[in-house]
């Protein structure tokens, strides 16, 4: 019996012993796991490894001259007048990497190593309405005479800061999931001012847009205006091109109004990106930066600024490609990204989008255009004008009276529409936000 319960009683001590043993060196791992220290490395080294893959090895590279864009801007010259600063934007201390093409991001996608770039499409034929002569420095940095030299595009380089700002390495220079468009979109943090037009096949848009710098009042907030190229229904199968300007200190980490694109295939979940920041969108243009400061802009009561934009679908090759001003051939979407965009689009859509945290409680005073609403009008509110489509036919024509306006939220945001000789179809949009009516 004694020696029996002397087994026992060894059998139990070295069990007890392994659960001690096993409670230490989980203790160890769980330390070495919960370690700040060794979590911000790990960070790091992430953030590392991702900027590595999308910033590529440049020829040359421009540093954005911020002094020579603020004196060429329409704000400094007000503000100055009046001694006065406020309108004065931080430095945007952007770097613009020139890479030559073959290395830019588009060319890390399967489909594309080895390739070379599609041959420049024929442009939309027809009713052609003026288009602005696109200015050579309308970016700042382009101003101090600088450019990328032939054979590469210019990307402006993502930094350690832009990243940390992102919600995750993974989020970084996408849109959330949540943030799916929406004609109706009450329930998403995204609302609009928009007109469009849907129920047919279009094969590209054109619009002239006025450049403005709304302010956003939050670091998660954004304020754009923009073009929409969409098929798919707004399920998991949404299509979009995405093309236009806007302010987002999360992304660039200032309140300048910038040049952007945006492309997904999935409903803004797993596909796509802004400007060159994935495998995706193909520059051809070694002048122009997405994703650089647009100067200058427009003043309030004082000179407008316009940027046209023209998104269409080769006919021969099926690319989706961006035109800027008249004639400046920025690059395309290649055709292999889209399963509904890949035939034609069934909808597109112009006009502004804000995103409302309500991070306070209460509705943002984030702007949407000029901040102003639509009823001011000209050289007050924000505005589309020359509003077109491309047709089967490759033609571009005007939009006819199907052209539909929203505002989804009127009381903090509009939008008035309308037809002239000059403007052919247009509309004035935007607002302050929150206001005495927007609580």
């Amino acid at each position: 019996m004694a020696s029996s319960c002397a087994k026992a009683y060894r059998i139990i001590s070295f069990f007890l012993f392994c659960l001690l043993l096993a409670s230490n060196s989980a203790a160890a791992i769980n330390s070495t796991t919960l370690d700040p220290r060794d979590e911000i490395r790990v960070k790091h080294r992430s953030i590392r490894a991702h900027l590595k893959r999308v910033n590529k090895p440049a020829v040359r590279t421009i540093k954005a001259s911020i002094l020579l864009s603020l004196l060429s801007s329409p704000c400094f010259l007000t503000e100055f007048r009046n001694a006065h600063l406020s309108c004065l934007q931080s430095p945007d201390g952007d770097l613009i990497d020139c890479v030559p093409w073959h290395l830019q991001p588009a060319f890390d996608h399967p489909k594309l190593r080895g390739q070379t770039p599609s041959d420049p499409p024929e442009r939309p034929k027809g009713n052609n309405l003026s288009s602005t002569l696109l200015d050579a420095k309308f970016q700042a940095w382009t101003i101090s005479g600088e450019s990328c030299p032939q054979g590469t595009v210019p990307i402006r380089r993502a930094s350690r800061e832009d990243i940390l700002r992102a919600s995750s390495i993974q989020g970084f220079g996408r849109k959330p999931a949540a943030g799916r468009l929406r004609r109706d979109s009450r329930s998403t943090g995204h609302e609009h001012a928009v007109g469009y037009v849907m129920g047919a096949q279009y094969y590209g848009a054109k619009a002239s847009l006025s450049v403005w710098a709304p302010r956003v009042t939050s670091v998660s907030e954004f304020s754009l205006s923009q073009m929409w190229v969409i098929s798919g229904s707004f399920g998991n199968d949404l299509n979009t091109i995405e093309a236009g300007w806007q302010v987002s200190p999360q992304l660039y980490g200032d309140s300048r109004p910038r040049f952007f694109t945006y492309w997904t295939s999935d409903a803004y979940q797993e596909t796509g990106c802004y400007n060159l920041l994935c495998s995706g969108f193909v520059q051809t243009n070694n002048k122009i930066a997405i994703g650089a400061a647009i100067s200058p802009i427009s003043a309030l009561d004082g000179g407008q600024f316009d940027i046209d934009l023209l998104v269409w679908k080769d006919p021969k090759h099926g690319h989706w490609w961006l035109e800027m001003g008249a004639g400046v051939l920025v690059g395309y979407w290649p055709t292999f990204l889209f399963s509904h965009l890949a035939v034609h689009a069934n909808m597109v859509q112009f006009g502004g989008e804000i995103v409302n945290t309500r991070s306070s409680g209460y509705h943002t005073s984030t702007q949407m255009g000029s901040g102003h609403f639509a009823a001011e009008g000209f050289r007050r509110a924000s505005y589309f004008r020359n509003l077109q489509l491309v047709d089967w036919d490759n033609s571009l024509i005007p939009l006819s009276s199907n052209l539909r306006l929203l505002a989804d939220h009127p009381n903090c945001y509009t939008i008035q529409g309308g037809v002239n000789g000059v403007w052919g179809n247009y509309f004035y949009y935007g607002g302050p936000g929150r206001n005495v009516r927007c609580p």
